[in-house]
């Protein structure tokens, strides 16, 4: 363990499986404090155990829906009095609906998408943004889609939430330029992750890299020496 995130404090969303998970367990090897947010218990106690395996330590795990937006701000009053800070935010759940033409969604279809894409992680800045400032380097990145920026036919609402959140993280990202803080956005690429096999069922398997291959980008955007503000970054 090189230890390069040694004693800091990182919460993982969606990080019971795929990128989240990869993450997460790569945070924590690195030496930080991981608190794990998925809604599926079972994937953040396995997480815990492969932790437990790894470093000796354990994660701190919450387990409950994103969409849950009193329980961000719940969850933001908790870490405060146990942590007094937050060090790395890495927003990393999404769901992708459906793919289908822009005005075949419904009305909940597209409220859902953009709960989880957009609207739980400006709840995240909002309830974390305190612990973030209070931290001596908080690092905060936030995971898009290559379809934030190139639109395409059938990716309707989960390419518009995803372009939103660039441009929120952006703005920002301008906002705490002159604090300890730094927002940046990382397009994972090519993934094998649950949410490519729905939107890419016949690809060739060996196309899209495992999680752990792209754990790197963020581990860089999560260092203290991290100065990339208002970012959007390839991990491969």
């Amino acid at each position: 363990m090189s230890g390069r995130l040694e004693g800091r404090i990182a919460l993982v969303t969606g990080a019971s499986r795929g990128i989240g998970r990869a993450v997460a367990l790569r945070y924590a090897q690195e030496g930080a404090q991981v608190i794990a947010f998925a809604r599926t218990l079972g994937g953040l106690e396995e997480l815990d155990d492969e932790i437990r395996k790894t470093t000796g330590k354990s994660a701190v795990l919450i387990n409950d829906n994103i969409k849950d937006f009193d329980k961000l701000d719940q969850i933001g009053a908790a870490l405060h009095q146990r942590f007094g800070k937050l060090d790395i935010l890495c927003a990393n759940a999404a769901t992708l609906g459906q793919l289908s033409p822009i005005g075949h969604y419904t009305p909940k279809m597209w409220a859902e998408i953009f709960d989880v894409n957009l609207t739980a992680n400006w709840r995240l800045l909002r309830a974390l943004d305190p612990l973030l400032r209070a931290s001596d380097a908080g690092r905060a990145i936030f995971v898009t889609s290559a379809v934030g920026v190139d639109p395409r036919m059938y990716w309707g609402p989960y390419a518009v939430s995803k372009a939103a959140l660039e441009h929120m993280v952006k703005i920002y990202a301008n906002e705490v330029a002159h604090t300890n803080v730094r927002a940046n956005i990382l397009n994972p690429g090519p993934v094998a992750t649950n949410l490519r096999k729905l939107a890419f069922p016949g690809e060739d398997p060996a196309k899209p890299v495992p999680p752990e291959a792209i754990t790197e980008a963020f581990v860089k955007l999560a260092e203290p020496s991290c100065a990339l503000n208002g970012a959007r970054v390839d991990a491969q």
